[in-house]
C-alpha cells in the first residue's frame, strides 16, 4: 500500500508501540496466580511475546502444562481483569522516547485513535496514567468489543468517518490485521515483535512524528 497525502488518522497500538508496561503486567498476573491458588510466577520478558494478543492466547501459553486439567480460563481471565483494573492505575508504564511529545504535535494535524488487544479498561488506564487522552478522538478495546483488530480498526474506521487512516503497531500480528482492515501498516522497529509485509517503518517515535507531520506539510 501506498503512504500518500490523503492520510487523515493515526491509528496506534498500545504496548510496544506508545509504551512499555510488561513488568507491571508481569505483577498484575502474579498476584492474580496467588489468589488462585496457583503457584506460577512469571516475569515481564515472559510477556513480551505474546504482546499484541488476545487474552485468552495469552493465558493458555502463559499456563500451558503448569495447570490442572479443571483450571477455569474464563474465571481466570475475569480474575486477571479484577486485578488489572486495580493495579495498574497505579503501576502504569513507561512511555517510549518521544511518545508525548510526539503526541502533541501529531495531534494538531491528525485525528488520533488507539486500538489494541488489552483488557477493558487498558486504555483508559493508560490514558490517565500518562496524561495522554486530551490527544485522542477515540478508542476500542477488545475487551470492549471481543473481535480481531481488524474488525475494530474497521469500527473506528466506520464511526468516525475516516477517509485515510493508517495503523501503527509493532508485531506481525498488527501488519495482517491491519491489511485485512484494508489500510496501511507502519511498524515500530523499536516494539516487542518483528514484522515482514510492512508498509513503512520507523526506528523511534520521534521519526515518525516527523515523517508524519512533513507529510502533512507536503500537502498544504
Amino acid at each position: 500500500m501506498i503512504i500518500d497525502k490523503n492520510i487523515d488518522s493515526l491509528l496506534f497500538d498500545m504496548d510496544g508501540t506508545l509504551w512499555n508496561a510488561t513488568d507491571s503486567y508481569a505483577a498484575v498476573w502474579n498476584r492474580c496466580f496467588a489468589d488462585c491458588g496457583l503457584d506460577i510466577h512469571i516475569t515481564g520478558d515472559d510477556l513480551t511475546a505474546y504482546m499484541g494478543k488476545p487474552i485468552e492466547v495469552i493465558v493458555d501459553g502463559i499456563t500451558m502444562g503448569r495447570v490442572s486439567a479443571d483450571f477455569n480460563r474464563h474465571a481466570f481471565v475475569e480474575a486477571l481483569g479484577l486485578a488489572e483494573d486495580d493495579m495498574m492505575p497505579q503501576l502504569g508504564g513507561t512511555l517510549y522516547p518521544g511518545v508525548y511529545e510526539g503526541l502533541k504535535k501529531l495531534s494538531q494535524h491528525y485525528r488520533l485513535f488507539m486500538v489494541s488487544n488489552c483488557g477493558r479498561n487498558g486504555l483508559h488506564n493508560f490514558m490517565q496514567f500518562t496524561g495522554t487522552a486530551h490527544f485522542f478522538s477515540g478508542s476500542i478495546s477488545y475487551g470492549e468489543n471481543p473481535v480481531p483488530k481488524s474488525g475494530n480498526m474497521q469500527y473506528i474506521i466506520k464511526q468516525y468517518g475516516l477517509n485515510g487512516a493508517i495503523y501503527v503497531g509493532d508485531t506481525q500480528g498488527d501488519c495482517d490485521e491491519t491489511h485485512r482492515a484494508g489500510i496501511p501498516f507502519a511498524y515500530a522497529r523499536y516494539g516487542f515483535g518483528s514484522c515482514q509485509g510492512y508498509d513503512i517503518a520507523f526506528d523511534n517515535f520521534a521519526d515518525f512524528t516527523q515523517y508524519f507531520i512533513e507529510l502533512k506539510h507536503e500537502k498544504l
